[in-house]
């Protein structure tokens, strides 16, 4: 039987049980009035039949809860008119447990997969907590009779909650409420109404259910605090010299430091190689200062189009490296130590190694060795790229993102393993330099986490640039063959060799998480191989938190400095209050030429988690300023949610793409849709106004034909060409002619 012949099935059934419930007027038979009225035939039957009654009674219970029928409250009152405390407390908590548990069913075989996939990405943060919590939630849930028992089982049916974790909780959770229910049915003979159970007393009771999982739950995290740390107290210091150790002076660390010392807090910042760590001295910095250099020499190169008849540039690639190095120089002193320390940061330089949740020993490279005590720890070591295990590729050292920056000579051939951001950013850069580039991509396309418009526009810019991309292939070994090096790749079961002078590893970056004590703490490792940290960047001990590359999701400069506020905030203040770190709105852009800048949602990641959204493009061919300066490669493509303005996603390919983008960051953040951005008046004539004019044909797309033919009637009447007849003969079309006057864009989910 499928699936959706099964659902046919139940829904079937649950509509013949409900309508029999009221054709029947069974419903009276669930009313306060009624079962006292029936008190003594019911109980003399009951006494003469115990079993049956027992056996019926318990029928009844779990067909009532299990179609969500009205009644199950005076049923409960029932049961303990009839059965007494003991025998009808046992039987309405296991006929409610099963009632409710197949209504939770019902819920998830009609709507739980169609829920999931249309609201899958608004639903995402309570999936989390329900996965991690969602035993406490509803334990919560059942203790507080303010929420209607039957709603919570179809609410629970649209969660990722287990069915058996929901039974035994629910069975739990349902326990007191029943039993002060059951109770008060042993006195039916003087309840003369429903709200009589909620006397000032049980009302108290109620409350006191209410407070027990939240006081619960505090008991249980001071427990489990005290079982984490008691291999450690000993070694707990009586004082602590500082308030915060920072580990690693990147971007986040370099943050949080900022922070703590802002809040006059006593913070210690520890770096064992350079300040300002991979952003400044092999990441963001020299990247964009190779690119810019790379990016001049393609303008002189298409200066015809631009009406130039000749152009040409002389260049030493060892002159471009030492601007590269200038221009992190430049930078460095915002990183500086001599500036951390004048904001009151104590800058210290060594090995950190933790050795306890309070101590952090530093290990100078003159060997002396020094330690801080401190309430809290941050780790911000960050990430390194990765080398993957390919048969001789240590043999040829191989260059990272790391090491590129110690070249003075330019590769004749280089080999880029790796079609992502750092791979397409640098293999770009030195092919306009001159080398002959191949990129060596396993996906079947370049910037496989984009959409697809984006790689392929990206392509048609790499062919232009003479780069050989050899996407759907997979690097199986390197081998020297009479002193040249060679790259052996396999596709569609054919093995070729790429000779190359320099090979390039752009395959990913790997988070620090070893090598300072937490090994030997025995704080986890996600499968994904950063630390593991919950939603305010706690690590397994409270007091040790993490942020940026080594336990972020994002790899990203700017996110790793977004989560290092959340870092030093919940470490300095988090006995007050605590921040959940708001992963919503995260931008991205990679800097090739066209640049590739997203933020939300784009379309195949829409499509993967079922989110219904409506999509609308515009293309920099058609705006005025991309046109000027022949920079007419790209779009904007903007996804809403069906039927609204809001912003699920924005991509941006084309020039100052990086740059554009701010614009839908800062709506998307505060809530503002298209409608926004198109009442906003945008300099002209500038790259921005694509911005814009997305909205604008976003707009035009909400126009019907009814509504065309009432305001062509309208106008018609203004010039005296048509009476109000006409108007008003319109009108109706404006009801039911709702096509868009230009076609829908695409809709998914």
């Amino acid at each position: 039987m499928s699936r959706t012949v099964a659902r046919a099935l139940l829904l079937g059934a649950l509509v013949v049980l409900v309508a029999a419930f009221f054709a029947f007027d069974l419903d009276r038979f669930t009313s306060l009035g009624a079962l006292k009225e029936q008190q003594a035939a019911a109980e003399a039957w009951r006494a003469a039949h115990p079993w049956q009654a027992a056996g019926g009674f318990f029928a009844l219970y779990v067909i009532v809860a299990a179609a969500s029928l009205p009644g199950a409250a005076v049923l409960t009152l029932a049961a303990g008119a009839l059965f007494g405390v003991v025998a009808g407390t046992i039987l309405v908590s296991f006929a409610s447990t099963i009632g409710a548990t197949l209504a939770f069913l019902s819920v998830r075989v009609l709507l739980g997969e169609s829920v999931q996939r249309r609201f899958g990405a608004r639903l995402a943060t309570i999936n989390d907590g329900i996965r991690r919590e969602g035993a406490f939630y509803l334990f919560t849930l059942r203790l507080v009779p303010v929420f209607p028992f039957f709603l919570v089982n179809l609410l629970m049916g649209l969660t990722p909650i287990g069915t058996a974790t929901f039974a035994a909780v629910s069975q739990a959770g349902m326990l007191p409420a029943t039993l002060v229910y059951v109770n008060a049915g042993t006195q039916l003979g003087r309840l003369e109404r429903l709200g009589g159970i909620l006397s000032p007393g049980v009302l108290l009771s109620f409350t006191a259910l209410g407070l027990l999982p939240l006081v619960a739950r505090r008991l249980v995290e001071a427990a489990r605090r005290r079982a984490v740390y008691r291999p450690f107290a000993a070694l707990r210091p009586p004082t602590f010299d500082h308030n915060l150790v920072v580990i690693g002076a990147g971007s986040a660390g370099l943050v949080a430091a900022y922070i703590a010392a802002a809040v006059k807090a006593r913070v210690a910042l520890v770096e064992k190689h350079r300040m300002g760590g991979d952003c400044l001295n092999t990441g963001c910095v020299p990247s964009k200062a190779l690119l810019r250099s790379a990016a001049l020499l393609a303008d002189i190169r298409r200066a015809p189009r631009l009406g130039i008849r000749a152009a040409s540039a002389e260049f030493d690639f060892a002159d471009v490296m030492a601007r590269v190095r200038q221009t992190i120089a430049a930078i460095a002193p915002h990183d500086s130590v001599e500036r951390y320390t004048r904001l009151g940061v104590t800058c210290v330089q060594g090995s950190a190694t933790i050795t306890s949740p309070w101590t952090v020993d530093v290990t100078a490279e003159d060997g002396t060795r020094r330690t801080l005590t401190t309430t809290h720890i941050i780790v911000a070591a960050g990430a390194r790229p990765f080398v993957p295990a390919l048969p001789g590729l240590v043999e040829v050292t191989p260059l990272t993102s790391e090491t590129v920056w110690g070249l003075t000579a330019l590769p004749r051939r280089l080999v880029v393993l790796g079609g992502g951001p750092i791979g397409c950013e640098l293999a770009q850069a030195f092919a306009r330099f001159g080398a002959r580039v191949t990129v060596v991509e396993t996906a079947t396309r370049l910037l496989a986490r984009e959409d697809e418009a984006c790689s392929t526009l990206l392509a048609q810019a790499f062919a232009e640039d003479g780069i050989d991309v050899r996407v759907g292939h997979t690097a199986r070994r390197v081998e020297v063959v009479d002193g040249e090096k060679r790259l052996l790749v396999e596709h569609a079961g054919t093995t070729s060799a790429i000779p190359f002078d320099e090979i390039l590893c752009a395959v990913g970056r790997v988070a620090n998480t070893a090598g300072y004590g937490l090994e030997a703490l025995g704080v986890p490792v996600t499968p994904s191989r950063t630390l593991e940290v919950n939603e305010v960047l706690e690590t397994r001990f409270p007091n040790i938190l993490a942020c940026g590359d080594v336990a972020g999701r994002f790899q990203f400069t700017h996110t790793a400095s977004h989560m290092a506020w959340f870092a030093s905030v919940n470490a300095l203040f988090g006995r007050f209050r605590r921040f959940r770190v708001d992963y919503r709105v995260v931008p991205r852009a990679t800097f090739t030429d066209p640049e590739i800048a997203r933020v939300g949602l784009n379309e195949q990641d829409a499509r993967a988690e079922g989110v219904a959204y409506e999509r609308t493009t515009y293309g920099l061919d058609r705006l005025d300023r991309a046109i000027t300066d022949g920079a007419t490669a790209g779009f904007v493509t903007v996804l809403t949610a069906p039927g609204t303005d809001r912003i699920l996603g924005a991509t941006i390919a084309g020039a100052h793409a990086s740059e554009l983008l701010t614009e839908f960051v800062t709506a998307m953040k505060h809530g503002l849709g298209l409608n926004a951005i198109l009442g906003t008046i945008h300099t002209y004539p500038t790259m921005a106004e694509a911005n814009k004019a997305v909205a604008g044909v976003w707009k035009r797309r909400t126009v019907t034909h009814g509504q065309h033919v009432v305001l062509t009637a309208f106008h018609a009447w203004r010039r005296g060409a048509g009476g109000v007849g006409g108007v008003l003969a319109a009108l109706p079309a404006l009801i039911r002619d709702r096509r868009p006057v230009e076609p829908r864009p695409p809709t998914g989910g």
